[in-house]
């Protein structure tokens, strides 16, 4: 192991990054409180500044895949569809399979520069955590509870409320619902039987009302759908804990463009329409398993160095204080601080 790959291993790199993170995002998170005072009177201002004090929190996550672990990402797509990603608003449709899927489909947005102004469909307990559920909660993000009878309402209001949002966006989604797990797929596809549905192998069964609301409320706004999905080489089984850990993966992800007027404006149909999707997508993932690759055109969108140099920032911000109060500290010469001090670094070794 290198020194470089050696660092990237230790603890206190991963303590001194994740304090960058939640100090930066605490920070930030208190600079967007203050913003509130333009929404009644400039609602586009406050949504703008937002968008950049956003990417400001999400971009040091995208940094650490990008960066810090070097993970690769292959882009399969038509190279037609490819010139117009970025410049429209779309519907992103992600599988759930990874720890990491989430990250990766935040580093497609950051590739087209629209990762500023992405938004999801998020469990509203997310938006009481601090740094990024309160980010999310000033970008506008449309929370639900998982209770549709209590959630159509809330979720179809936050849906209309991005009708005149200022900035291209992508609304990501899980129709999924959940991480795949065997034990998981096995329940799915139970229901699947009683339903009469056909059977996946690869995917569990796609929740189509959040779809289909998400279809008919953001249509005339977003352009296309983009059908994604994400598999990384070697049966790479990618954590968090590997990311900060430096470790570098090989991600493949096929992205097809799906014009938003081939989707049905019916509620059944556009459900209909959504399971054939997922059958497709079982036949795709099928295909990478057998061959190592999917259809269309390889091609590696080029890496922009703001996340980079937005961590910096923060980096150059923050350690300089916090050094220098360990300096102070160490310098008091007091034996509980020296103790403390060698414990971190035991630990950490």
């Amino acid at each position: 192991m290198d020194i470089t790959g050696f660092l990237k291993s230790q603890f206190i790199c991963h303590l001194l990054i994740c304090y960058i993170f939640i100090v930066s995002g605490l920070i930030i998170n208190f600079i967007q409180l203050f913003t509130l005072i333009l929404w009644p009177i400039n609602k586009q201002l406050f949504r703008r500044i937002n968008c950049r004090l956003a990417y400001c929190i999400s971009s040091q996550m995208v940094m650490l895949l990008e960066w810090w672990s070097g993970t690769d990402c292959t882009l399969y797509t038509d190279p037609e569809s490819f010139h117009k990603y970025g410049k429209e608003n779309a519907i992103v449709i992600l599988n759930h399979n990874f720890e990491i899927d989430f990250l990766c489909g935040w580093n497609f947005c950051e590739r087209f520069g629209v990762l500023g102004s992405a938004k999801v469909l998020a469990k509203k307990e997310l938006s009481y955590v601090p740094v990024i559920g309160w980010m999310w909660d000033f970008r506008e993000i449309v929370f639900c509870k998982r209770k549709w009878e209590e959630d159509r309402k809330t979720v179809m209001q936050g849906l209309f409320n991005l009708r005149d949002y200022p900035e291209n966006f992508w609304f990501l989604i899980h129709c999924e619902g959940t991480r795949f797990t065997e034990q998981k797929h096995q329940i799915s596809m139970q229901v699947a039987e009683a339903k009469g549905l056909p059977k996946l192998k690869y995917h569990l069964l796609p929740r189509t009302k959040g779809f289909a609301v998400t279809v008919q409320c953001l249509r005339n706004v977003v352009s296309a759908v983009y059908d994604s999905t994400l598999n990384f080489r070697n049966n790479e089984n990618p954590t968090l804990l590997g990311v900060l850990s430096g470790k570098k993966y090989h991600a493949d992800l096929y992205v097809r463009r799906i014009p938003l007027e081939e989707i049905p404006e019916d509620e059944q149909e556009c459900s209909n329409w959504l399971h054939k999707l997922y059958q497709e997508k079982d036949a795709i993932q099928e295909e990478y398993y057998r061959t190592g690759i999917y259809p269309e055109t390889p091609i590696v969108p080029p890496r922009r160095p703001w996340t980079l140099l937005n961590w910096l920032f923060w980096a150059l911000l923050l350690l300089y204080p916090l050094f220098k109060l360990l300096i102070n500290m160490v310098s008091s010469g007091s034996s509980l601080t020296l103790a403390s001090f060698a414990f971190v670094f035991i630990v950490g070794a």
